[in-house]
């Protein structure tokens, strides 16, 4: 299924013009890290590690549908316990239809009971384009990243990531696009500090340049999180955005999304809602925005057999559009 919306290599957000992936990158099954709120660690530290400055908004964002366009056929076929290999066949009439390997290597260094390192993924398509990064655990504090994007065997893009957990707090910092010859570049800081159990803060530095043009652009973050509710808001010089996170029981979850830009003048709200029968090995996820476009994707897995099955539609009533999607994926 063709996706309208670009998916991120999990680098920090905020930044623009670092390495994006096209629908269709599996990602490999990295450990999120502590969740906010969980007891703290043998440090003996009276607070818990925040988690990373990109994953505060993340936890309602995917209560959300993904847009979904075309036919998509994905195989997945293990190798071996550290080795994966897919086949991702797309037909769309919006984008250009094609055809997709990816490959997914999981190390032997484990660091946790569910978590190895290092973890290389690799994804191209039949033009010859490429992304692939791969990341490691340096030590039990340090993880770093590196991802490169070719377009036709040029490159496009390319970043390094590195980030430090320690007790109470996350730092990290990401460098895009370097070009000591030009000058140019994008350098993007994250500080995210546990205040409380339940209380975190934090903040990001955007600093970009290029050949005519310089600037930095700062926001401010926080984030609450309750028993079943996590609410965060950002606030900076681009605009603000806002998320509320809600799990009513076992089987529902909610999201309510509010993003206002100050370069476009424009705001937008989303409410958004996730249904898991877990009995009937069914997903249902659904949306509706302030741009009266109603979204929804029904996801079914079909056990025993290795196979689940996605159905996707979306309408934008303003602009009178209709866009339906279908997913088969095996493995």
């Amino acid at each position: 299924v063709k996706s309208t919306k670009s998916q991120s290599i999990p680098n920090f957000s905020g930044a623009p013009g670092l390495v994006s992936v096209p629908p269709g990158f599996s990602m490999p099954s990295v450990p999120p890290p502590s969740v906010p709120g969980q007891p703290a660690g043998e440090t003996g530290s009276p607070l818990p590690n925040p988690g990373t400055y990109e994953e505060c908004h993340r936890k309602c964002k995917e209560v959300f549908p993904i847009q979904m366009e075309g036919v998509r056929l994905v195989v997945n076929k293990g190798l071996s316990n550290h080795f994966q290999v897919s086949h991702t066949v797309t037909l769309s009439t919006l984008a250009e239809s094609g055809y997709r390997f990816g490959a997914t290597y999981v190390g032997t260094q484990q660091t946790g009971p569910a978590e190895s390192f290092p973890v290389m993924v690799g994804d191209m398509d039949n033009t010859g384009s490429l992304n692939a990064q791969v990341i490691h655990q340096l030590t039990s504090a340090v993880r770093s990243k590196i991802a490169i994007q070719t377009q036709q065997h040029k490159f496009v893009n390319w970043q390094c990531d590195l980030e430090y957990r320690g007790d109470d707090f996350t730092s990290a910092v990401t460098l895009g696009n370097p070009d000591v010859l030009l000058g140019s570049g994008i350098i993007v800081a994250h500080y995210l500090q546990s205040i409380s159990p339940a209380l975190a803060l934090g903040g990001e530095l955007v600093y970009h340049r290029r050949p005519g043009e310089e600037g930095a652009v700062t926001s401010l973050m926080g984030r609450y999180t309750g028993n079943n509710y996590v609410a965060t808001l950002t606030l900076g010089g681009a605009g603000a955005h806002a998320t509320y996170y809600h799990r009513a029981n076992d089987q529902l979850q909610l999201g309510v999304e509010f993003e206002g830009s100050m370069r476009t003048q424009e705001t937008a709200v989303s409410f958004g809602y996730q249904l898991d029968l877990p009995k009937a090995n069914l997903l249902f996820k659904g949306s509706v925005d302030s741009n009266w476009v109603v979204g929804a994707v029904l996801e079914k897995k079909l056990l025993p057999l290795p196979l689940s099955l996605a159905l996707g539609a979306f309408l934008n009533q303003k602009k009178n559009t209709f866009q339906c999607g279908f997913n088969v994926t095996v493995g």
